[in-house]
């Protein structure tokens, strides 16, 4: 390779209908910066940011480490984050106020979930004239427009409905969506992989789209092989290390087209089964895969800006993998009952299993002189703390990722009192470098970060 050789950050292998983005290379760099280390080639990859949604809150006593600052144990819930405890912040003792009924009675689920990244309290209604507020992740979407391909991305587990009665007189929309567009505009989360994949790797209409899928069909080609001519030109171009990470990435790609049409085989096989076809039968293969997807949305930079719902508020899907028969939501209203608790319990714990998958994704990724997720800020987290009394104090909240070095890891703080989610969010969006003086009911950022 020629040691002067350079490409654009923005390139692409192309072919037929596809466009494949391609993850960051030495030969993207300004040189100077790769012979520099630490804080400076941190400077040359993106911040990406995401939230991770879970339900019904969580069993709070096996949740909230009892020791603060970098000497804390994770408990039984987050027991599956261990060997990431260093590149995660637990934030105890923010609240999201505008969850509370504020005189509009029940719907505690809907508000959690709308309210979660708006700071906004929604207006109750059923009807189509719904109202909340500009989610966290759509404001920086807005700014970034330009920088990537998509200005956001939005994923999730259940199929969603935006309209009739889910929540004691609110919009199904408040509880299926946590992404806000405009302040009555939602953001439906995809559930679907083989849809999430083409709208990543596939260039043009949905039409397009179409065509070239069964094109491949036909000839039982996978995507890459309509990009082959392009990925060998720019192969003979670059050294060792790009070429092998080029390499990793196209096979990460053809191992995803794999699953995702295993999966479609499946759920043709399935009588009676009315899932859209590639969504699998499985939770845990189902979330995996949308966590893939958002890891290569972040590789490629073909989005800075993510969410996803594990599942929607009110959700009361049942988990046969680890024994738990019983619906999610059903359960949250625990009563105190310990058997039921620890069912609770054991839904968050496979919840945290499924995030961490998704961290050990990031983690494994290379990115200059650290890893994908040293450049990320991912938040994972439930509008309710406990879901027995509908709570929306001292949530449960944690950030992994540090940001580009912008955040101190590796510990559990304990914030004041009520102080507001949005003020998390506020900090966040600064490091991305949008400023925005207000969102939601945030009075400021959150100084805990460092």
């Amino acid at each position: 390779m020629n040691p002067k050789w350079q490409i654009p950050r923005r390139t692409f292998l192309r072919g037929l209908g596809t466009a494949i983005a391609l993850p960051m290379l030495n030969a993207m760099a300004p040189l100077k910066v790769l012979a520099e280390a630490g804080t400076e080639a941190a400077k040359v990859f993106p911040k990406r940011m995401a939230f991770v949604y879970v339900p019904n809150g969580v069993n709070m006593a096996d949740w909230t480490p009892t020791a603060v600052g970098s000497q804390f144990e994770l408990p039984y819930i987050l027991e599956p984050l261990k060997p990431f405890k260093k590149d995660l912040l637990l934030l105890s003792g923010l609240a999201q106020h505008n969850a509370r009924a504020l005189g509009d009675g029940g719907g505690d689920h809907a508000r959690a979930s709308s309210s979660f990244l708006t700071g906004c309290h929604p207006r109750k209604t059923a009807g189509a004239n719904i109202k909340v507020g500009i989610s966290v992740d759509q404001i920086a979407a807005e700014k970034l427009a330009g920088k990537t391909r998509l200005a956001s991305l939005e994923l999730g587990c259940d199929r969603g409905q935006n309209s009739g009665n889910c929540d004691s007189g609110y919009s199904c929309a408040y509880s299926y969506n946590i992404s806000w567009k405009t302040e009555s505009t939602p953001m439906p989360p995809e559930v679907d992989p083989r849809q999430v994949f083409e709208r990543l790797f596939l260039n043009g209409s949905p039409d397009e789209s179409e065509e070239n899928r069964t094109l491949r069909k036909r000839y039982q080609k996978s995507i890459l092989d309509f990009v082959l001519e392009d990925a060998s030109q720019l192969q003979r171009n670059l050294g060792y290390t790009d070429r092998h990470k080029l390499d990793e990435y196209l096979s990460a790609i053809r191992e995803m087209e794999q699953r995702i049409e295993g999966a479609e085989r499946f759920a043709a096989t399935l009588p009676d089964y009315n899932r859209p076809t590639g969504i699998p039968k499985e939770f845990e293969q189902h979330s995996q895969l949308m966590f893939d997807l958002m890891a290569l949305a972040f590789q490629t930079d073909t989005t800075r800006v993510s969410t996803f719902m594990i599942a929607h508020d009110g959700s009361d899907r049942t988990y046969p993998s680890i024994g738990v028969s019983e619906g999610h939501h059903m359960l949250s209203h625990h009563g105190n009952d310990e058997a039921k608790k620890q069912k609770i319990a054991h839904i968050n714990h496979l919840h945290a299993t499924q995030f961490a998958y998704f961290l050990e994704k990031l983690k494994s990724i290379p990115e200059g002189s650290g890893t994908l997720l040293d450049n990320c800020m991912i938040v994972y987290g439930s509008g309710i703390s406990d879901g027995n009394s509908h709570s929306h104090s001292d949530l449960p909240v944690m950030i992994a990722g540090q940001g580009g070095g912008t955040i101190k890891t590796g510990r559990h703080v304990r914030v004041a009192e009520e102080t507001p989610l949005n003020n998390l969010y506020i900090s966040m969006l600064d490091r991305m470098g949008v400023q925005a003086e207000k969102v939601g009911d945030g009075t400021g950022k959150l100084v805990e970060l460092t």
